[in-house]
């Protein structure tokens, strides 16, 4: 007799996907690969086409439901197609669609207004531009201009993006080109807890790991530098969370060599770690310079950089302009996005929830051998599968299998770490605790078909 396995079902969900009325699957396949750049990635060994989205949930060409437990690549923030984003936005459109900061705009004056008002009281100044990699840029140019310094330090396994001079800052050779970059640009042995000498259980290891940003000064610059850049978790490189500390050493180090101290946050802003509004105030710190981007505009392309009036003056000696930077509505989205954060107490959903994955997390851990490591604060979470708990030798190819398993049964992830053996799971923020069990339940089924 055989006996039928229970498939995990996605929660109920009062929406009713459109019926799609586009260009087949095939024809979609047979134009992206005829007339779009072969160097964009694509998810899955048979890629889905996504056509709708409603919230944490997305919709292939068929009408099929599937819970995106990646957002967008930490994108989606409030959900897709949110009612009132959407709505602020499409006001705006229909208003006026686009003008730049050579012209007064109320949309741009009160976003600007409103992120500021959301961050430290000293970085009261802001200037948009269009994406993390843009921010970033504008960031290391800030620094150096400011401070009268070359040199920058970042960390090895960060992300800061793809453009030439964020590629520089960037530290996985996957993301790196045969093409010069890195000009003054410095890696610090980065603060992995799990991976690195100093572990979880050492109550020095943030210092003992900021010690290296002190060493590369001393040894690798003329003492003196511009700025250090990290994420205030890391993203792209499998959700790392720096030891406690970590930054308030590592600031004191930099900024005794005369840098300025940037924090990307571009994954990890705008309440996503649950404790705080902002990633950097889990390491009790407070920045020089802000970047951020993704979340902000919960799909709109739209980052910014903050900063201090001073910092801020120095662009003022040469023209600079952005002709999207500020665009009406992206930034009409971008308020409305702060909006609901703020009405829909989306920071405390990401800590309950995030709490509540990250108990689930613990659960697979005890049943699952392969679960090398589990880590997240708020819905910012990473599950690191290893062959041996002990060697933590990454398990690359179960990763993948457990990566399209979940897609099968109807869950989005990401997979990241230098290694490609960490599942990032990090979805729009308006998850529920429902959501939670089936994405435990996929996970269970997926791994125990290892």
């Amino acid at each position: 007799m055989n006996r039928q396995l229970s498939v995990p079902e996605l929660p109920p969900f009062d929406h009713c996907p459109k019926p799609y009325e586009g260009p087949r699957y095939e024809e979609v396949a047979k134009m992206r690969k005829t007339y779009l750049s072969p160097a964009l990635l694509t998810f899955y060994q048979r890629p889905i086409m996504i056509v709708e989205g409603s919230m944490q949930y997305l919709y292939d060409e068929k009408g099929r439901r599937y819970l995106d437990g990646i957002g967008g690549i930490v994108t989606v923030s409030v959900g897709h197609c949110h009612p009132y984003v959407t709505s602020r936005g499409k006001e705006q459109i229909d208003t006026l669609q686009h003008t730049t900061t050579i012209y007064y705009h109320p949309a741009v004056a009160e976003f600007g207004k409103a992120l500021a008002e959301r961050l430290p009281e000293e970085l009261s100044v802001i200037y948009f531009v269009n994406s993390g990699s843009e921010a970033n840029d504008l960031a290391m140019m800030m620094s150096r201009l400011y401070t009268g310094n070359y040199d920058i330090i970042a960390l090895r396994n960060c992300y800061h993006g793809g453009s030439p001079s964020a590629m520089g800052l960037t530290a996985h050779s996957t993301w790196k080109f045969n093409y010069p970059h890195s000009f003054g640009v410095h890696h610090a042995v980065n603060a992995d807890p799990y991976r690195g000498p100093y572990g979880e259980d050492d109550p020095d290891a943030g210092a003992k790991y900021a010690a290296d940003i002190k060493n590369l000064i001393e040894h690798s610059t003329p003492g003196r530098v511009g700025a250090f850049f990290a994420e205030s978790i890391q993203g792209v490189g499998g959700t790392v969370i720096f030891p406690d500390g970590y930054l308030k050493a590592s600031y004191k180090h930099v900024r005794d060599a005369g840098g300025l101290c940037i924090a990307d946050e571009v994954q990890t802003g705008f309440a996503r770690t649950g404790e705080h509004y902002w990633g950097f105030q889990t390491q009790d710190v407070i920045p020089d310079i802000v970047t951020m981007a993704k979340g902000i505009g919960n799909g709109a392309p739209l980052a910014a950089v903050a900063t201090r009036p001073e910092i801020a003056q120095l662009l003022s000696e040469r023209i600079h302009f952005n002709t999207f930077g500020g665009n009406p509505v992206s930034c009409a989205m971008g308020k409305a996005v702060l909006e609901v954060i703020d009405r829909e107490n989306i920071q405390q959903n990401c800590k309950i929830v995030g709490a509540y994955l990250l108990e689930g997390y613990k659960g697979l851990q005890e049943k699952h051998d392969i679960i090398g490591h589990i880590r997240g604060k708020g819905l910012m979470t990473g599950m690191e599968l290893v062959k041996d708990r002990t060697t933590k030798e990454p398990a690359k190819a179960e990763t993948a299998q457990v990566f399209e398993r979940a897609k099968d049964l109807g869950l989005l992830t990401g997979k990241g770490g230098f290694y490609g053996n960490v599942l990032r799971i990090k979805p729009p923020m308006c998850i529920t605790k429902a959501d939670v069990d089936y994405i435990i339940e996929v996970l269970d089924t997926a791994l125990g078909e290892l």
